[in-house]
């Protein structure tokens, strides 16, 4: 199973029969996606900056909410939670969606706001690959994004939603991520390539680059 970073808080997950696009983004946070071809979309909440499912063709199914789905032979489950943390007082609902593909459970934050309760992180067991935001201002910061891998213990963290060299919101570096986890060189790959057989027994930081 290939995952690959469009940039903002967008990913496309390829498996062995189905495709998986999560929070497709529009050119206005500075990437161009493209377009893409999924038969699976997941929207963590419906700010434009995480919705552009226009640039997905073909057939295909969106979910934007909790709950738990089972389309094509990929499991999607729903994780309610909040864009701040005044229980979306502020700036609304979010959806943590946790896809296993190809037997390799992703989990991706969306825009998170807070630490989860216990009750979520139970809900959000045995993640492989966590997809988190780093970058703060509307969502989780370096420190808070931290504290949730301590928590949730994936094999491998991604980190996404953070400033680059053409990003158009305000967010913080990835630098400020990396040395929060104590990683003394993250050098950018292009793809992460995964299967059950190679995942990593302790928790990775894998920097992805966005593609052009």
């Amino acid at each position: 199973m290939e995952i690959t970073w469009l940039g903002h808080a967008c990913f496309r997950l390829k498996g062995r029969d189905s495709a998986v696009m999560m929070d497709p983004c529009p050119r206005a946070t500075g990437y161009n996606i493209g377009r893409q071809q999924a038969n699976i979309i997941t929207v963590s909440h419906a700010h434009p900056d995480h919705s552009f499912t226009e640039a997905i063709t073909g057939p295909s199914r969106t979910i934007d909410g909790p709950g738990e789905y089972e389309i094509g032979g990929v499991l999607v489950t729903g994780v309610r939670t909040y864009h701040d943390d005044k229980r979306g007082a502020v700036r609304g609902k979010n959806t943590i969606f946790v896809v296993e593909v190809d037997e390799v459970r992703i989990c991706h934050l969306g825009d998170l706001g807070h630490v989860p309760t216990q009750e979520q992180i139970e809900a959000l067991s045995d993640i492989d690959v966590l997809l988190t935001p780093v970058g703060g201002h509307t969502t989780i910061d370096a420190a808070t994004a931290s504290e949730i891998v301590s928590l949730l213990e994936p094999k491998l963290v991604v980190p996404m939603h953070y400033r680059t060299d053409i990003s158009a919101a305000e967010l913080d570096p990835l630098e400020t991520f990396i040395k929060q986890m104590g990683v003394s060189e993250a050098t950018a790959q292009p793809k992460l390539t995964i299967t059950r057989a190679n995942v990593p027994t302790q928790t990775q930081v894998v920097v992805l680059e966005y593609r052009k």
